[in-house]
């Protein structure tokens, strides 16, 4: 069914076009991956991308909901796109997509009143967009995404005087003649015989702008293998075309012509830092190793390094300022890119367990309990992508899978089911505290039958009540009557039960009211900026008016609430 095109470049074509490029880039994610040589050959741009857009789609979709009548302007969504892009970037074409899509929007939203723009506004976006993702990449390559954003914003600087479907189209052109070239640029990619993998991700992306001021797909993209994999000088390999899925053996010879050596760490994190830090800190990262990449601004960065020393790069980002989710991988002793030789399929377990977590503390907790953890930062729910990658990592042929969220439901049926599809057993558990899911994970048992496991963790996260206590941001309808922005809130099982003033008065109140119901043990999760002395307030007034309950306390971190509690 052909896309309504959109005459304007505006919050609802932000939308749409942030909606079929997750589309292109899940029909091309296989292709993508299987190409992926540079800069380390890791298999995984195209899922990267997905994740990156992914995140993106789910600010834009944020925003929209935020409104009950009209809609956002084209400041609010193409400022949502860039944020959520950021904050969900992965690996380092997804970090410069981020900023291509931050420089985009920095000129779609330089007037933050206006409606919409033409294409000349899309022009100048697109020439930012490149322009800034080259400013920040440490070291510019040729022949890689860089390259190919360039070239898009070059040929959309010729169409002069047309409307936003023209530039989009004269945009995907030079792009797709610039991914063409890229093997003769790069010798890794022409060794390899591929086109650039983060090029060919943009190709992907710019192709749902044509879709979405035309109403009609872009043309077929170039092939992702050339040269000795497409037939070409001696050749006679068969060509997966676009969307086509690779088959194994143009993944090993992609890998076979690689060269060894390189860092073994990738490390990414967010970090909250002034513009003076970030610049120091970019000399230090770009001597600990390589492929840095630093994007975003306004006191919010991503960052992404190849480094030998994880640790240094990360002590790096504290000096800088605040980093967190950070994310580091090894690349992997004995795989391409340290040695050059073959690594051995890692076993799989029979069993494991996947758990959203809020805070760096309860992260710790349910790693040390065996459970792969996703962390959700406040205000920055994961994705299903990055679930089906947590389940994916975990690598069981079985998966339990705790999103710790009422709000995570859908997100988490939805990558059960991708997971399912891929082979994996799943069962979701609708656990909507983690402290329902901490009452699971003491009774998972990797050596009981797996529906037996299942019945038991999902009565023992059921027989939990949970609660929290928060501030509210706003003033606001609840039931337990009005609040007021900045009033201490008591949620018991979601719903405000108690209004107070005191954080650890209210928390006392909530304890008691569901301790009057009975219970054995209490479990209570601080967050950085609970009171110091809460838990030894609370731990006594259980000892003195509860017989025979006993306490637990976690640190939970930054996790968005001040207290959890749960009784079982």
């Amino acid at each position: 069914m052909a896309q309504v095109p959109q005459t304007f470049f505006d919050a609802l074509a932000v939308r749409t076009w942030c909606g079929l490029a997750l589309e292109s880039l899940g029909r091309a994610r296989e292709e993508i991956d299987a190409i992926n040589v540079y800069p380390v050959a890791d298999g995984d741009t195209g899922t990267n991308l997905y994740l990156t857009v992914e995140s993106a789609v789910g600010a834009v979709e944020a925003v929209f909901s935020a409104y009950e009548v009209g809609k956002p302007t084209l400041a609010d969504a193409s400022r949502a796109m860039a944020h959520g892009a950021l904050i969900g970037a992965r690996g380092n074409s997804g970090t410069i997509l981020a900023q291509l899509l931050r420089g985009m929007a920095q000129v779609l939203a330089a007037d933050g009143e206006t409606a919409h723009t033409d294409g000349s506004g899309l022009r100048r976006a697109l020439r930012q967009a490149a322009d800034s993702a080259r400013q920040a990449v440490a070291h510019p390559v040729e022949g890689t995404v860089l390259t190919v954003a360039s070239a898009a914003a070059d040929a959309a600087g010729t169409a002069e005087g047309a409307d936003c479907g023209a530039v989009a189209r004269a945009a995907y052109e030079g792009a797709r003649a610039a991914l063409a070239a890229t093997p003769r640029q790069l010798a890794v990619l022409e060794r390899a015989g591929v086109v650039d993998a983060g090029g060919r991700g943009l190709l992907a992306v710019l192709g749902a702008l044509v879709e979405t001021f035309t109403g009609q797909a872009a043309p077929a993209p170039v092939p992702a293998f050339c040269g000795a994999h497409a037939g070409v000088e001696g050749g006679s390999r068969a060509v997966p075309t676009a969307g086509g899925s690779p088959s194994d053996a143009d993944v090993e010879d992609c890998a076979d012509v690689l060269d060894a050596g390189g860092p073994a760490f990738e490390v990414i994190y967010l970090l909250e830092a002034e513009d003076a830090a970030v610049a120091r800190l970019r000399r230090r990262l770009d001597a600990l190793g390589d492929s840095l990449v630093v994007v975003g601004g306004d006191g919010l960065w991503n960052v992404h390094v190849h480094v030998d020393d994880a640790g240094a790069a990360v002590e790096a980002g504290v000096e800088a300022g605040r980093p967190y989710r950070i994310r580091i991988t090894h690349f992997g002793a004995g795989d391409v890119h340290t040695t050059g030789g073959e690594r051995p399929p890692r076993e799989r377990a029979q069993r494991a367990v996947v758990a959203v977590v809020p805070g760096e503390g309860l992260a710790g907790l349910y790693t040390e309990a065996g459970a792969t953890t996703v962390l959700a930062r406040p205000g920055e729910p994961p994705a299903s992508g990055e679930l089906v990658q947590a389940v994916r990592r975990a690598h069981a042929r079985e998966v339990v899978l705790l999103p710790n969220d009422a709000e995570l439901r859908h997100t988490a049926a939805a990558a059960a089911e991708q997971a399912r599809a891929e082979g994996i057993r799943v069962a979701l558990i609708p656990t909507r505290s983690a402290v329902q899911g901490i009452a699971a994970l003491a009774v998972h048992e990797p050596e009981r039958r797996f529906d037996e496991d299942v019945v038991s963790m999902t009565s023992a996260a059921g027989a939990t009540r949970y609660a929290e206590v928060a501030v509210a941001e706003r003033q606001s309808w609840t039931m337990a009557g009005i609040c007021q922005a900045g009033d201490v809130l008591g949620l018991i099982d979601g719903d405000v039960a108690v209004i107070g003033s005191d954080v650890t008065a209210t928390a006392e109140a909530v304890l008691d009211r569901m301790l009057a119901a009975g219970g054995e043990l209490v479990t209570l999760v601080l967050g950085d900026e609970a009171p110091e002395a809460i838990a030894e307030h609370l731990e006594a007034r259980v000892r003195e008016s509860y017989l025979a309950v006993d306490t637990v306390v976690y640190r939970g971190g930054r996790q968005g609430a001040l207290l959890l509690i749960g009784v079982e």
